[in-house]
């Protein structure tokens, strides 16, 4: 039987799964990530969960196809409504905005009780699931940047701790926006990333500035953010 492959934005999401793990991947897409994983590892066992039918119906079938019926368990509902109490101890939430990751983790808080470690890959807002884990007790150990077919993609790797506070330093503003690791780096698919929302920020503060009231407060916060972007990417 032909094994589960996975795109890169999967692929990177995958590669933090640590062996044995016993985890639930929320919004599943057909289960191809907990079907991955569990055929290149027979130890890990895991939860898909999809808050619609037709997703559901989808995931189910590649499921049986793959003959993980054993170990992966398909459940329809709403976001960490999936699981029972302390019943997984990994989550994966990829392909969907931060601000909607921030609201799954958050409803479904009672559920995180045995979770050590939180996997986001956040389409957008990347900013909103750092703070997230900062407020929660989960330290952003490790984060990742990549480009696939003309999209950039960050994950995002949270470990339960003590210290949530650890990667940031004085400039926790500016980490949180950027990534602590992904902005040391600077990687390619990084620098690519802000230029374009520099452009976005640049063509946005052009039109408001031609409004007959702008909203200057906003005007100077999107300046702001516009001038920490050219610092952050031009290393001045």
């Amino acid at each position: 039987m032909k094994q589960t492959e996975l795109s890169r934005r999967l692929k990177a999401v995958a590669s933090f799964i640590y062996k044995g793990a016993i985890f639930a991947d929320i919004g599943s897409d057909h289960a191809y990530l907990p079907a991955y994983v569990c055929e290149r590892d027979p130890d890990a066992r895991a939860i898909a969960g999809e808050v619609n039918d037709g997703p559901f119906q989808s995931a189910q079938s590649h499921i049986n196809k793959q003959q993980l019926n054993d170990r992966v368990t398909v459940r329809k509902g709403n976001g960490l409504a999936v699981l029972n109490e302390n019943e997984v101890e990994l989550v994966t939430i990829a392909g969907m905005g931060g601000k909607l990751i921030k609201t799954i983790l958050e409803e479904g808080k009672e559920k995180l009780g045995k979770v050590q470690r939180i996997i986001a890959q956040p389409n957008l807002d990347a900013q909103v699931v750092r703070l997230w884990f900062l407020h929660n007790g989960y330290e952003l150990i490790e984060e990742t940047i990549i480009e696939e077919d003309g999209h950039i993609y960050e994950v995002l790797i949270g470990d339960r701790s003590e210290a949530p506070w650890k990667p940031y330093g004085v400039d926790r503003e500016k980490e949180l926006l950027f990534g602590p690791f992904l902005r040391k780096e600077q990687s390619e698919p990084f620098i690519s990333k802000w230029q374009g929302e520099a452009d976005k920020l640049q063509f946005v503060l052009n039109q408001m500035k031609q409004a007959k009231q702008p909203d200057l407060d906003k005007v100077k916060e999107f300046e702001t953010q516009y001038n920490w972007i050219q610092e952050e990417i031009t290393n001045e």
